[in-house]
């Protein structure tokens, strides 16, 4: 077993099952030979024992090993069982252990231990089982015990009389209470091949046929020890208990259970099976069905094949039911429709006919079928409602009489018909209309009319309009009808004029409104009458609060110029026409004036300038005042003066519609641009403006004005509302050109440009010269060494030619003395300019300068290479002389130059006339002979 105590304790219940099938406690190991396939002592879980635990619960059974160790407390039992731990779960959880299903034809039954424990006594849960025939749906308990036994096992039976083919699952759940305190346990489950000794079993339950709407019978029988006193009921496959209505018994082994269904109806059709139940153990019979048969109901009415003023021969059409059968009996059922009696005929024949009916008299039919059983008799099919024939009336109706006419309807008399005149009970009375409705298209329809009535009313009628009338008397034998009577309707108030036709034409002060005559005139039109009022403005100024005014007009006219309005205003107009009855109703139409130009204050004759500069205008700006719309923005326009250009006239200009920024203007040669835009609350009074401030308005560039180019400076307002706009401008400053062209204040980014560009120039001209300076003083380097051996060489070769001229200078003195001034200039420059290629060679040592004779240097008088002339020191003339000579013949100190002078050492020379000294001097310059030419180029370097 497995279960220790558990075990122990099944040992009595072996031994008691021997001695009552006759047997010795001997025989207990055949006694347990003879358990069937389903049970299980859990002694390796339920696996093995193909159990399973239900997919659709809320948590699972614990499996208890003996052969492991848990955590149970000690006084629960020993062994191996199934446990469910209250405590470990939420009160109303439920968990499902499911038996394999079983098949049994023969009597067995199965008994199993349980124990449901909680220390403190407490309510551990509720231990139900159940059983599933045929995977059907979970139907209530059929066994259940709740709250604590104790801590021993107790064991109960099941005698489940299911038969094959049918199968059955018997399923163990356990459900936690809301105490959740304690165990809920089951061990040794066992299916035994005979009956049980605690529970009854119930023989076969037959199933139960009855009609709807009668009572249904059950009745269990069922065999046990003790059986009377066990708790019986009925139970539905749904769930659904039905108590116990009556228990007999048969004999000491057998009772009767007796269960009554009351006025059952399809819905109650259904599996039943009887329960027992007792603490020991529970008994359930099989499922029998419970069959409700509904009684037959034609579908069909009868169908009508004959009718006379007497008679009705009808088909029963009883072959289409609703219900089940057996037919066993067909009835007919007629009654008039206006009264209270019916009669009914049984018919065995497919057609029948109905006799003395009363003529021109409304009939009921319908068809009743029966089926065996009580209450077999179906509800009756559907009715065929007919009539016995009518005959034609007698006469046409008098000529109808007109008791009232309005615009919309007409109230009209007849006479009384009574049966002698429509020879049937049943007929119409018709009256019949029809009128034209314009355009050719006319307009008929028929209403029926009570009979009784001696006065109808036709309504919905058109005003003003010919309506033809007659009455149509009909039974369904024939019809008569009446003559024609011609009416006209009267006058009614006009209908709405059509709001498609309702036009507006704005303008800045007036309203052109033109409309067409109602589509409904219901008459003659006398006069229209068109009310207006202002609803809203763009100009908070301008007034709408004011009452409506009226203009009334004639029949024939359709427009109006409404005029004096207001500019940017919405008008509400109600147009309404009137016949002799009143005014129809008004069709509106809201109509928006034209905003106007803001009117901007009379510059004429008045110069706005208050301060000019070369490159800026002040000027007073005055707000404008708004017309129809507010003021959106102000703007100033800058426009150059071009000689070519057409003047344009302040009054009867146009304004710059298209705003032009400074750079565009530039780009596309545009004649003017916005030097600024202003909001309106930037100028609630007078203010002045300097244009050319170099600053941004609005994102319009206020750049300085070229000075020597002149301007026209303009104003202009701009009031916008939704797609319309207006703009009014006037010219409040010219600006004439500047004679001189002062300091222009650059852009500021086209001025870091320019810097930019000027500071790299700059480095590259800087880079280039001094690559240039350290070519020329390697050139100038060498060039200096070359000269200064060629000019040790001339040097000695000059002597002479410096003496000379000197002498020659002297001699000239006098004559020298007119020219001397201009001279000087001469020599001056030619000293400066031997003193610059002096300070180029000041560390050449054999260099030697004018200023050294003049120097008296100690060493020179032994310098070989020095004439002895040039030392001999001037002393007053002869020093003034002496240097202006020198200053004037400019004499070579470096002859660079291999070409031989012609002014040789010990030679003398002719005479230089002083007018001829400075056309000798060129020619010392340019001439090879004179070895003037290379010092004159060098010194020009």
């Amino acid at each position: 077993m497995g279960r220790g105590a558990g075990a122990a304790a099944s040992l009595p219940l072996l031994a008691a099952l021997a001695l009552l099938a006759g047997r010795s406690p001997a025989l207990l190991g055949a006694a347990r030979a003879q358990l069937s396939a389903g049970g299980c002592t859990f002694d390796d879980g339920p696996g093995p024992c193909d159990y399973h635990q239900d997919l659709y619960d809320d948590f699972d059974w614990v499996h208890v090993s003996a052969q492991e160790p848990h955590y149970l407390p000690p006084e629960m039992p020993q062994g191996s069982y199934m446990v469910v731990i209250s405590s470990d779960h939420d009160p109303g959880e439920k968990t499902r252990l499911q038996l394999p299903t079983m098949k049994e034809n023969d009597t067995h039954c199965i008994d199993f231990s349980y124990l449901l424990y909680s220390k403190n006594g407490g309510n551990p849960g509720t231990l139900n089982i159940l059983v599933r025939v045929n995977k059907g749906p979970l139907a209530n308990p059929i066994w259940n015990v709740t709250g604590s036994t104790g801590k021993d096992w107790l064991r109960a039976e099941l005698a489940v009389s299911t038969f094959w083919p049918n199968e059955y699952q018997v399923i163990f759940e356990a459900e936690v209470s809301d105490g959740r305190n304690g165990y809920i346990a089951i061990d040794d489950i066992q299916v035994l091949s005979y009956p049980c000794d605690k529970s009854p079993h119930f023989l076969r339950l037959g199933d139960v046929e009855v009609n709807a709407g009668q009572n249904a019978t059950f009745q269990c029988i069922a065999t046990g020890r003790d059986a009377v006193n066990n708790k019986l009921w009925l139970q539905r496959r749904n769930g659904e208990d039905i108590p116990v209505a009556q228990t007999k018994n048969i004999n000491h082994r057998r009772f009767a259970a007796t269960f009554k269904l009351q006025e059952v109806t399809k819905t109650d059709q259904d599996l039943y099976r009887c329960v027992t139940q007792s603490e020991r153990g529970s008994g359930v019979s099989n499922f029998a069905q419970l069959i409700v048969r509904e009684p037959p109901r034609p579908i069909a009415p009868p169908q009508l094949l004959g009718v006379g003023p007497t008679y009705l021969l009808i088909q029963l059409n009883a072959n289409s039911i609703i219900g089940d059968g057996p037919i066993i009996l067909k009835e007919v059922e007629y009654r008039m429709t206006s009264g209270t009696w019916t009669e009914t005929h049984a018919v065995n024949a497919p057609t029948y006919k109905l006799w003395h009916l009363d003529p021109d008299t409304e009939y009921e039919i319908r068809v009743l079928l029966t089926r065996p059983g009580e209450g077999g008799t179906g509800q009756p099919g559907p009715p065929l409602i007919t009539r016995t024939k009518c005959a034609e009336p007698m006469r046409t109706p008098k000529t109808l009489k007109i008791a009232e006419i309005q615009a919309r309807h007409i109230a009209v008399d007849w006479e009384s018909l009574g049966y002698n005149i429509t020879r049937c009970h049943t007929f119409n009375v018709t009256i019949c209309y029809h009128y034209f409705c314009g355009h050719n298209e006319s307009k008929a329809d028929c209403l029926d009319m009570d009979p009784k009535a001696p006065q109808h009313v036709v309504d919905r009628l058109p005003p003003y309009t010919n309506v033809s009338l007659k009455m149509i008397l009909t039974n369904p034998e024939g019809r008569k009808e009446s003559e024609e009577t011609i009416i006209q309707t009267d006058e009614d108030v006009p209908g709405p004029i059509p709001a498609k036709s309702v036009k507006g034409t704005p303008f800045e002060d007036k309203i052109f409104l033109n409309w067409k005559e109602p589509v409904d005139p219901n008459g003659i039109i006398t006069q229209y009458e068109v009310s207006y009022s202002s609803i809203q403005s763009f100009d908070p100024a301008v007034p709408v609060a004011g009452p409506p005014q009226t203009v009334s007009k004639l029949w024939n006219s359709t427009h109006h110029v409404f005029s004096h309005l207001h500019p940017g205003t919405t008008y509400q107009f109600f147009i309404r026409a009137s016949t002799i009855k009143g005014f129809g109703p008004a069709t509106t139409i809201n109509v928006t004036t034209n905003i106007s130009a803001p009117t901007l204050p009379d510059y004429e004759g008045v110069d706005a300038s208050l301060n000019e500069t070369a490159t800026t205008i002040t000027v007073l700006l005055r707000p404008a005042q708004a017309k129809g719309a507010p003021i959106s923005a102000y703007q100033i326009v800058v426009e150059e003066l071009h000689p070519h250009r057409t003047k344009r006239e302040t009054g009867a200009m146009e304004c710059y519609q298209i705003p032009v920024t400074y750079q565009t203007a530039l780009s596309g040669g545009s004649p003017y641009y916005f030097a600024a835009q202003l909001p309106p609350g930037n100028l609630p009074e007078p203010a002045p403006f300097t244009v050319g401030d170099n600053r941004t308005y609005q994102g319009f560039w206020n750049p300085p004005l070229a000075p020597r180019k002149g301007y026209n400076i303009y104003f202009q307002a701009m009031s916008s509302v939704e797609k319309e706009t207006k703009t009014q401008c006037v010219r409040i400053a010219t600006k004439a050109a500047a004679t001189e062209e002062p300091e222009v204040i650059p852009d500021p980014a086209k001025q870091t440009d320019r810097v930019v560009k000027i500071a790299g120039i700059s480095a590259g001209i800087l880079v280039f010269i001094l690559l240039l300076l350290v070519v020329i003083l390697i050139v100038k380097k060498r060039y200096i060494t070359w000269r200064r051996n060629v000019c040790i060489r001339n040097i000695r070769r000059s002597y002479y030619s410096y003496s000379y001229y000197l002498k020659l200078a002297k001699k000239r003195k006098d004559a020298m003395g007119t020219t001397r001034q201009e001279m000087t200039h001469m020599v001056n420059a030619m000293d400066r300019s031997y003193a610059d290629q002096s300070t180029l060679h000041a560390e050449d040592p054999l260099s030697i300068t004018f200023m050294d004779s003049h120097n008296f240097s100690p060493r020179l008088p032994n310098d070989p290479l020095v004439p002895t002339a040039v030392l001999v020191p001037i002393t007053d003339e002869n020093h003034s002389a002496t240097a202006e000579s020198s200053r004037l013949l400019d004499v070579p100190r470096y002859l660079c130059e291999g070409t031989e002078s012609p002014y040789q050492t010990g030679q003398l020379h002719p005479a230089i006339r002083v007018a001829d000294l400075l056309q000798h001097i060129n020619l010392m310059k340019t001439s090879d002979s004179y070895g003037f030419k290379e010092e004159y180029e060098l010194s020009l370097l």
